[in-house]
């Protein structure tokens, strides 16, 4: 899993996935997929035996290793591998036709690919070629599924995989009284939310926001091999040419989502920013249907989405149903105050039984602030 992790914000819309070779108890290859057009985590882990075995050994045209090399390596060993082996010519050949060839006797898999063309199509072809086959279960396979969760919830929905990230006081604020929010983490947090920015393929923000932090929204100070798409939902098209965002529209993709009613000029006036704009239907509160937000995003081929705020926007998108996962971190200040400055701003439950309990749920510090993250829902 830690090897998969290695390509975390280069591969989509490809999962990342990662493969180790065994034979005894020794390690002979590793690998992981590092982006499209690359070689699928199995295949480089076949070519990492061969090199680490025959320095400058030659390797296959057709994407694979060299088929003699790799059987005297591999015949009888085990590879371990996060996701199923494709079996369907894309970019690369069909990992499937690898793993024959390359003879292995065992393959551990971590989680099945649910793209309709896999599905379990790849461990049936491994079966019938007389390579024993076993699939991960319980902690294990949720904590891989995890790993492409946007993949998964897209396939099986058509809507992005949303975390919702923000942070808060002692007291329960992510503002005070003002709407100033700058800084409520330390820098160790906001270096993570970089981080995470460079991982998603979206990051999206309410018009609230916009105009309160006037943020850019992209991943900075920290390796990035690209910009997320940068998301503002704004019904009215509020965004000012001024603005972070619209200045910085050549250092990475800027969307704006409005409604139908805004008027033609408008919308020539803000993509002639350098802002693309998509139109959405209003819900029956006036303000742009969350779910018709998510599903522009998906049709976009968007697979996960860092929600960013503010609290109205977030209460509506967890009204919804359509937040996945809560990152809240959790900061040693005080603001008191008397305004509610929660971090969801939206009808409540009258009940605490009746509050959503998050599901594998983790605590870690980060400098002097906690981080808290669960999931609302079982993996898909």
């Amino acid at each position: 899993m830690h090897l998969a992790e290695q390509a975390l914000g280069c591969t989509s819309p490809n999962p990342i996935v990662g493969a180790v070779i065994v034979r005894g108890a020794e390690v002979i290859g590793e690998g992981y997929h590092a982006g499209p057009w690359r070689d699928h985590a199995e295949v480089a882990a076949i070519k990492d035996a061969i090199r680490r075995a025959k320095s400058g050994a030659e390797i296959g045209s057709d994407g694979g290793a060299e088929a003699p090399a790799a059987r005297e390596l591999c015949t009888g060993a085990t590879m371990y591998v996060t996701l199923e082996p494709c079996c369907t010519y894309g970019r690369t050949p069909p990992c499937t036709s690898a793993l024959i060839e390359a003879c292995f006797g065992r393959v551990v898999v971590g989680a099945v690919d649910p793209t309709p063309a896999v599905n379990g199509r790849g461990l049936e072809l491994l079966r019938a070629a007389g390579i024993q086959v076993e699939l991960a279960d319980g902690e294990l396979a949720v904590r891989v599924k995890r790993q492409n969760c946007g993949l998964r919830k897209t396939i099986a929905t058509g809507l992005p995989f949303i975390t919702y990230k923000y942070a808060m006081t002692l007291d329960g604020r992510v503002a005070a009284d003002s709407g100033d929010s700058r800084w409520i983490s330390g820098p160790e947090s906001r270096a993570l939310v970089h981080r995470w920015r460079s991982w998603a393929d979206a990051v999206l923000v309410g018009a609230g926001t916009l105009a309160a932090d006037d943020p850019r929204l992209t991943a900075r100070h920290t390796a990035c091999e690209r910009q997320p798409l940068r998301v503002v939902v704004s019904g009215e098209l509020r965004l000012k040419r001024g603005s972070s965002l619209v200045r910085t529209a050549d250092e990475g993709p800027v969307l704006a989502i409005c409604s139908a009613d805004v008027a033609n000029e408008r919308r020539a006036e803000v993509e002639s920013w350098g802002v693309e704009t998509v139109e959405a239907g209003r819900g029956k509160d006036g303000d742009l249907d969350p779910r018709e937000v998510a599903e522009a995003l998906g049709l976009r081929g968007v697979q996960t989405v860092l929600l960013e705020g503010g609290p109205r926007l977030a209460g509506a998108w967890w009204a919804a149903g359509l937040i996945d996962k809560v990152a809240a971190f959790i900061c040693p200040r005080i603001a008191s105050g008397r305004g509610s400055r929660n971090p969801l701003c939206g009808l409540g439950v009258s009940r605490m039984d009746d509050a959503v309990s998050l599901r594998e749920v983790e605590i870690h510090r980060v400098g002097p602030d906690l981080l808290v993250v669960g999931y609302t829902g079982e993996a898909f």
